[in-house]
């Protein structure tokens, strides 16, 4: 929308006043000058909540590429999340080419990147948090929520253990949150930060093992913690399941629902060998009618790391949840679904990911009951708003922390400190140019992106392998076409406390079942049989899959780059890293990719490994896409 000059002066006013608008030279306020200011939000309702979700440990500012393939099939056919691109700017009636299409969807990325600029950044999300607590009338009528996966997705991150991370929040004001990559460090270091965590660290359907909870060892290592990892002994529970919060006068429960499968999608025996997940329907319906009946409170919500599906059939199950602020799939919904259930109407969003967005979602609470409620999902553009003082220089001091020998990178003891980072700051390790790209780096889609293409390159390189498999992880920054890539940017893309990669024979006929059993924990169409990620990425081999079909139909035509077929009786070399059960031998995966990209001078990847698609030529969940459809 073209302002006029009055209308300019009048926003420029009013940004600058709340501290919003970039004063980092003529660039940004020439942007400026082309469409509203969109940090203004008035307060509609009387209690205001502000949700952030799945961050990953990027304090700063980055590129983010939304997919063009997030299928839905069944009852989520072309409903919100599994809606991309044109068919996406239609149903939300955003126009192409501006800042929210920008934000939403992947249409003209290098484009509107070099228009827009990054998005996030701690600096600017505290400055916007800020500018809302005030539109609302004061931080005290206002409830800061944090869906988890915050602690994790950096060097930084990896490096501190998540104590970065906590901090920062700390800082931003967040008053509760939920985890899922916040327990894939040891069990000690979780009980640290969440110690550390001023705000409430939430987990209703967390469980203590009963093996824990008979000897002694447990309980004395969170005596050491201050009680926390043991809230209720007798529940089994480490953590507080609910909190009430005043917002504005009213009294406001919040349930914390954790990632329900992190101890299969992650290495539980290394990290968090005493407690256990689950979804837990039952319980959290009992959890909810005992709210309501004995704390008579004016609101029911609940920060999930469920995922967006899961968190829509939950509400559809169950009564008595106002709204549920969502995260782990990381999708940027720029309006909430409205569930029907027996009990009336919940409301379900979710943040997105990598610090892009912040939801503002105004309860309008009459006589102790939602009786409406108004949403906006805000994309955070750097070049538009102002960062945070205090905020930059903590991060800048942080990140001129040295690199010592007290680092600890992976489970195995032969790789938990690299020598050659000994004695550089993290910035100075961080910033190193690997080399350029001249195609955009990135890697949310359901089945394959470049950045993944790098990784499973770099993993048949060094381990010399036929294929590599890559997992279909949705965090990870982008890089637009053009641009320096960074070991920052890698690091983005790989840092995890179980990075190592290994490299093992597996015959045909195993490939394939390991690819029918990840799609069908992708693709079967119970929400909660779905474990959230994407189709894990192979290197050095073409498929087809037929998303739709059932268990064991869904992979054919398995190719190696050549064209041959792969022989189910034949053993291959196959390389990887991450693995949950075991830990491999090979170098970390960041320094693995690093190296193969240090050696590109101008990355230029000549094939990427597409599946071809069967049956979903017209489904508005697919859109431009780099392989073929069938």
């Amino acid at each position: 929308m073209s302002l006029t000059r009055r209308d300019f002066i009048k926003v420029l006013g009013a940004g600058s006043a709340a501290g919003l608008i970039s004063g980092c030279g003529s660039d940004a306020s020439a942007k400026l000058a082309s469409q509203d200011n969109m940090y203004e939000v008035p307060k509609t309702g009387n209690a205001r909540i502000l949700h952030i979700t799945d961050t990953h440990g990027n304090l700063l500012p980055n590129y983010f590429r939304e997919p063009n393939v997030n299928l839905g099939f069944g009852p989520t056919y072309g409903q919100l999340p599994h809606v991309v691109g044109n068919n996406l700017l239609k149903q939300i009636g955003v126009k192409p080419g501006s800042p929210e299409a920008y934000a939403f969807t992947y249409n003209n990325f290098e484009d509107l990147a070099a228009k827009y600029g990054k998005t996030g950044g701690f600096g600017q999300i505290k400055t916007v948090l800020e500018s809302l607590r005030e539109s609302a009338g004061g931080v005290q009528n206002t409830l800061t929520l944090d869906g988890g996966d915050t602690w994790q997705g950096s060097g930084t991150s990896l490096w501190t253990r998540g104590a970065d991370m906590v901090e920062a929040c700390n800082m931003l004001g967040v008053d509760v949150m939920v985890g899922h990559w916040e327990f894939t460090y040891k069990e000690a270091e979780t009980l640290k930060n969440v110690g550390f965590f001023k705000g409430d660290f939430l987990g209703q359907n967390v469980r203590i093992l009963e093996d824990a909870l008979m000897g002694g060892e447990y309980a004395t290592m969170t005596e050491k913690y201050d009680g926390n990892g043991l809230y209720s002994e007798d529940d089994a529970m480490p953590f507080k399941p609910y909190v009430i919060k005043n917002v504005g006068g009213h009294r406001i429960a919040v349930i914390g629902q954790a990632f329900p499968r992190t101890s299969n999608a992650n290495p539980q025996k290394y990290f968090f060998p005493d407690w256990s997940f689950g979804l837990r329907e039952d319980e959290m319906q009992e959890l909810v009618t005992d709210i309501r009946e004995n704390e008579k409170p004016d609101a029911v919500i609940v920060i999930s790391h469920n995922g967006m599906d899961v968190d829509i059939k939950m509400a559809s199950r169950v009564v008595g949840i106002d709204a549920f602020f969502g995260g782990h799939t990381h999708d940027g919904m720029p309006k909430p679904v409205e569930v029907k259930n027996a009990g009336g109407v919940t409301v379900v969003t979710n943040a997105g990911c990598s610090g892009k967005y912040i939801g503002v979602m105004d309860l309008n609470i009459v006589d102790h009951k939602v009786t409406g409620y108004e949403y906006k999902m805000l994309p955070i553009l750097t070049d538009f708003i102002k960062p945070d003082a205090a905020m930059v220089s903590f991060i800048s001091k942080m990140r001129n922390t040295k690199y010592d020998e007290n680092v600890v990178e992976a489970r195995s003891a032969a790789m938990s400190n690299n020598v050659d980072r000994l004695g550089k700051t993290y910035d100075e390790i961080l910033t190193e140019k690997l080399c350029s790209t001249n195609q955009t780096l990135y890697r949310r889609g359901n089945f394959m992106g470049t950045w993944d293409q790098v990784l499973v390159n770099s993993l048949r390189e060094e381990h010399d392998a036929d294929f590599a498999m890559s997992a279909g992880v949705r965090w990870g920054t982008s890089v637009p076409a053009g641009h320096d890539v960074t070991m920052e940017d890698l690091m983005t893309n790989t840092s995890m406390t179980y990075g190592e990669t290994y490299v093992s024979e597996l015959k045909g006929a195993q490939l394939k079942e390991i690819l029918e059993g990840i799609a069908e924990n992708l693709f079967v169409q119970d929400p909660y049989l779905q474990s959230g990620g994407d189709m894990v990425r192979m290197g050095g081999m073409d498929y087809t899959i037929d998303p739709a079909a059932t268990l064991g139909n869904r992979i054919s035509e398995m190719k190696d780059d050549e064209g041959t077929t792969i022989d189910p009786n034949k053993s291959y070399k196959v390389s990887g890293w991450a693995q949950v059960g075991s830990v491999g031998n090979g170098r970390l995966m960041w320094d693995v990719a690093a190296d193969y990209l240090r050696k590109q001078g101008t990355l230029d990847l000549k094939k990427v490994n597409h599946p071809t698609i069967k049956g979903v030529k017209t489904n508005p969940g697919i859109e431009n896409y780099a392989g073929k459809l069938i």
